[in-house]
């Protein structure tokens, strides 16, 4: 009886063994899922619609994730808007997070961060008839920006004391107000700027000035106590190498005329600390 105890033991440990190996229990990542943040109202650079995730955000997360070793349907994309960024990386909500999430020395005290993956610049958007150049040209024009945003007012201290600064909720109604003609400029970073002006609903209408006036070093964050920053700043530099990284950056801003900023892009990655 003793023995056929045992064997049944034996019999089951060994059971177990093959399911851990079979799920990837002995260290492969593919067979788990990889919790991703990105933004989900950013069209062009992060944004569901419905079930479908799509912008240059994505992209890059879709490769990095992809050379990880994580197959395309076991990625689950969070939405990590950038109040909660810190946080959601503090508490394990997500492993990573590719949401145009600027890599600074005072995130950098509570998250780690791989990359760059691309560096953009504050910029404008204009109707595609504009004489706008560049920021000093907006005095006594109307410049629109998202409430709580500092861009516009860092435009009005810096490089045009005499505009007039005007805050929506969102860029749409941003957007409108310049088909209306009540708004003569948007600004924020030049990839989002120009994935708005991507949109099926505003093809032909607006255009990036291609003038970036700041640099926002968007890397992927994490954990601290995470280990993957060598391995993803490999996957970045794979993806710029392969070309796969520009036409990325073709494919979600095309017909707008942003180019990114070739004084510092493509991006050379980090050390990681």
């Amino acid at each position: 009886m003793r023995k056929s105890r045992i064997a049944a033991v034996a019999a089951m440990a060994a059971a177990a063994a093959l399911t851990l190996s079979a799920c990837g229990g002995g260290g492969g990542d593919s067979a788990d899922k990889v919790k991703i943040g990105i933004k989900f109202d950013q069209p062009g650079v992060g944004y569901k619609d419905g079930d479908k995730y799509t912008g240059f955000d994505v992209d890059v997360a879709k490769y990095v994730a992809k050379e990880l070793g994580y197959a395309e349907d076991k990625i689950e994309f969070i939405s990590t808007p950038s109040a909660n960024r810190e946080t959601s990386l503090q508490n394990k909500q997500v492993d990573m997070i590719f949401a145009s999430y600027s890599i600074t020395d005072k995130r950098k005290e509570s998250v780690a961060f791989a990359g760059p993956y691309l560096i953009a610049g504050q910029d404008l958007l204009v109707p595609v008839d504009s004489a706008i150049t560049g920021p000093e040209d907006l005095n006594g024009k109307t410049l629109c920006s998202v409430t709580g945003s500092t861009s516009a007012q860092k435009i009005k201290d810096t490089y045009a004391k005499e505009v007039r600064l005007q805050e929506q909720s969102g860029y749409a109604e941003c957007l409108g107000g310049m088909t209306g003609g009540t708004i003569d400029a948007v600004t924020t970073d030049d990839i989002i700027l120009a994935g708005l002006a991507a949109q099926p609903a505003n093809a032909g209408k607006f255009k990036v000035v291609g003038k970036p006036f700041s640099e926002e070093r968007y890397g992927v964050g994490l954990n601290k106590e995470s280990t993957k920053c060598a391995d993803i700043n490999k996957a970045i530099n794979k993806m710029i190498d392969s070309g796969e990284w520009e036409k990325a950056v073709k494919a979600n801003t095309e017909g707008t005329g942003y180019t990114p900023n070739p004084a510092v892009n493509p991006p050379k990655t980090d050390a990681c600390a």
